[in-house]
């Protein structure tokens, strides 16, 4: 099955002659005389970016959501190419609506005309797992339907079937395989894929972003209409707004792009530092600009298929990676790897600390027009061979989210300073996170199982106390040590009994 679906997609890139992008390369380009003899049947009149656009969709999702991160990545890919990709974002051909009606009669037992009040049968979006219908609930409420495609999960396994061979073979065949983890990249992108095609799973995320930023000035998440989900079909509020891409429609609007660029930087480092929770996939098709009454100039989301998610480590050394990078501190961004055991504890600081410098120093007091984040990362990678450094497959998200944000700032304010953006907010959130406040909302957490266990301590330190040495502890210095613990233990215990007490006297009533 996977030779099958191997031999698919170098037919279809041949037949779209995406061996030209090979073959224009100079250690390859005295192939192209060859290749046009062999095959000289294929029509290749229309240009590049067009071929490689239908190749993509042709050959499936998995194909097509590479596409869409490339039309953000108009540093790394020709401009051509970058304008026609980004018709995969909403733009993939939808399928049949009679189809899109079947399903809805099945999923809800009774006619879709029934079931809807309205139904409009022509998609308003179609994407590369699902599609997108408008519709009124008999209350009036007016709705969005997406459906999934049919079929779909299982194209999606064959592609990720071959990707699992593709990172096998990486791991084998290549000296940086193993450091690169790729099947384990790729079981975190196929965890991510089958979250995306249960409809009641994306339901739930948007339920909890919504929750999140319900009354946020920066963000507007859809209300999701329960009763009528299922895990094929998701129905939420429907939401106006104009196409983040659309840029002088934003400007005839009155959408300050500035102040635009600047949220949409606030809104990454609040969905990934206060909620530890992120849209991972805010390419341009899934984000929208209100324009209408108090939201004017609200950012709207859409399309909550893939969703990140940080433990609080985590965010702890990314935000300590951040400040460290903001402030030109090299050196705790070196220490900060080795505690996060992102490298090898017996890495040599200087030695690390003086390869950040070299990539990173070039790029400080420039604006976003002159620095790319990826190519920033890319040199980052470079430097780590080194020193071993292993990738994170939790945070391939959270580097794909970033990747997209600085395409939608560049898009909006090629002057936008990221730096000069994020660093107040990041300094914010790790006073909150290593300052009183947290000291006192990690007490006051931890109170119900503290009261608890206060009372056994007593008892316990004088079990302990009154404990005959054993034959290990009978030398004079085991038993120095036994008694600086015992020591230090009814320390301990005396400072957790006046934190506690402190944090529980200043709780407010």
């Amino acid at each position: 099955m996977r030779l099958t679906r191997l031999a698919k997609i170098i037919l279809v890139a041949l037949k779209y002659g995406l061996d030209e992008f090979l073959t224009g390369h100079e250690r390859f380009r005295a192939l192209r005389p060859a290749a046009r003899a062999v095959f000289f049947w294929r029509d290749t009149s229309s240009p590049r970016a067009v071929r490689l656009r239908l190749a993509l969709q042709e050959l499936g999702p998995l194909f097509v959501k590479f596409g869409q991160m490339l039309s953000t990545r108009r540093d790394l890919v020709p401009e051509d190419i970058a304008d026609e990709l980004a018709g995969l974002q909403d733009r993939v051909p939808p399928f049949p609506s009679e189809q899109v009606v079947a399903i809805l009669d099945r999923v809800y037992g009774r006619p879709v005309d029934v079931a809807f009040k309205t139904f409009d049968r022509t998609p308003i979006a179609s994407a590369s797992v699902a599609q997108v219908h408008f519709a009124t609930l008999h209350d009036g409420t007016q709705v969005a339907i997406k459906v999934l495609r049919p079929n779909i999960k299982q194209v999606i396994e064959k592609d990720i079937g071959l990707m699992y061979t593709g990172a096998m073979l990486m791991e084998n065949l290549w000296s940086d395989g193993r450091r690169l983890r790729p099947r384990a990249v790729v079981a975190e992108f196929e965890k991510n894929l089958a979250d995306e095609l249960d409809l009641m799973r994306e339901a739930a995320n948007c339920s909890l972003l919504r929750r999140n930023f319900l009354y946020s000035p920066l963000l507007i998440v859809p209300e999701v209409h329960w009763d009528w989900c299922t895990h094929e079909v998701m129905v939420m509020e429907r939401v106006s707004g104009i196409p983040i891409s659309q840029v002088e429609r934003l400007v005839e609007a009155g959408v300050d792009l500035k102040r635009l660029a600047r949220a949409g930087v606030e809104l990454f480092f609040t969905q990934v530092f206060r909620d530890a929770y992120f849209h991972a996939d805010m390419h341009p098709g899934n984000i929208f600009v209100a324009t209408s009454g108090t939201d004017h100039g609200k950012y709207i989301a859409v399309d909550f298929g893939i969703m990140g998610a940080l433990s609080r480590k985590d965010q702890s050394y990314l935000a300590q990676n951040f400040l460290a990078f903001f402030r030109r501190d090299y050196h705790r961004v070196a220490t900060a790897h080795v505690e996060s055991g992102w490298v090898p504890h017996d890495t040599r600081i200087d030695e690390l600390e003086a390869e950040i410098r070299v990539v990173c120093e070039p790029i400080f007091d420039r604006p976003l027009k002159d620095i790319s984040l990826g190519k920033v990362l890319m040199q980052l990678f470079a430097a780590s061979r080194r020193f071993n450094v292993e990738i994170q497959p939790q945070l391939v998200l959270l580097q794909k989210t970033l990747l997209s944000i600085e395409g939608l700032g560049r898009m909006l304010d090629p002057d936008l300073d990221l730096w000069v953006t994020a660093k107040p907010y990041l300094e914010r959130w790790m006073h909150n996170q290593i300052g009183f406040p947290a000291l006192k909302r990690r007490l006051l957490e931890e109170a119900p199982y503290l009261v608890s266990a206060l009372p056994e301590l007593p008892r316990l330190l004088h079990q302990r106390l009154l404990a005959q040495p054993t034959a290990s502890e009978n030398t004079a210095r085991e038993l120095a040590a036994t008694e600086r613990t015992r020591n230090w233990l009814l320390a301990a215990i005396a400072l957790l009994l006046v934190a506690v007490l402190a944090a529980l006297l200043v709780r407010p009533p």
